[in-house]
């Protein structure tokens, strides 16, 4: 009796061990683990956003370094042991994109944009999705990070700070269409954390009443 219930629960963890394989290989391989995916990054502005009182007194320029090794290169796919495989592209300029989202998001508080006096300045040092596999789904991670910095005209640094964008679901394909909707999630994540910091938005005022 003993030896059958040992058996039993043998045979039950080979069949779990064995659905587990099964979904890592669909899930890692099923759509084309070698072919390149393309994406195109983009970010929605935030919903119910208020002036803010004298922003359009202040003039704000926005500067972007990506300082990234790779400037396209936004995920990979892997295969079933979890090693890289094609790389998911972006299509549009990363930088551009969060260059983009930063200015809209002054734009929408009353900031006024172009050659300004004040400058904000953000090097961008990740933008990327991971996948990773899991038994019965795979999740994917993405992580949008920059260093933020509020500059005076004579170059003086009133506010810095290192804002790190996060977002994960769980997927059923390792495909660029996933990695998007959290490369995306990332970014929203990190222009809310920026804006949501009190200091970063009163550096703004402070740099431009003290040229």
């Amino acid at each position: 009796m003993k030896t059958q219930f040992r058996n039993g629960r043998m045979k039950l963890s080979q069949c779990l061990k064995l659905a587990g394989i099964l979904f890592a290989m669909v899930f890692l391989a099923s759509g084309c683990a070698l072919t390149k995916d393309y994406v195109v990054l983009s970010y929605d502005p935030q919903t119910n956003v208020e002036k803010i009182k004298e922003a359009d007194t202040v003039k704000v320029k926005v500067e972007i370094s990506d300082v990234r090794a790779i400037k396209d290169k936004v995920s990979s796919k892997k295969n079933s042991y979890g090693m890289e495989m094609a790389p998911i592209i972006a299509q549009n300029d990363v930088a551009d994109t969060l260059k983009k989202a930063i200015e809209v998001e002054l734009k929408n508080r009353g900031f006024d944009l172009g050659e300004g006096l004040v400058l904000v300045f953000a090097e961008l040092s990740k933008y990327y999705n991971d996948f990773k596999t899991g038994f019965w789904s795979g999740r994917a991670v993405a992580e949008v990070v920059m260093n933020v910095q509020v500059k005076k005209p004579d170059k003086t640094i009133l506010y810095s700070k290192m804002i790190a964008g996060e977002n994960s679901h769980t997927v059923q394909l390792a495909s660029g269409k996933n990695a998007k909707i959290t490369l995306d999630g990332a970014l929203r994540d990190a222009i809310s954390k920026l804006f949501n910091d009190t200091s970063f938005v009163d550096s703004l005022f402070k740099a431009s009443k003290n040229q």
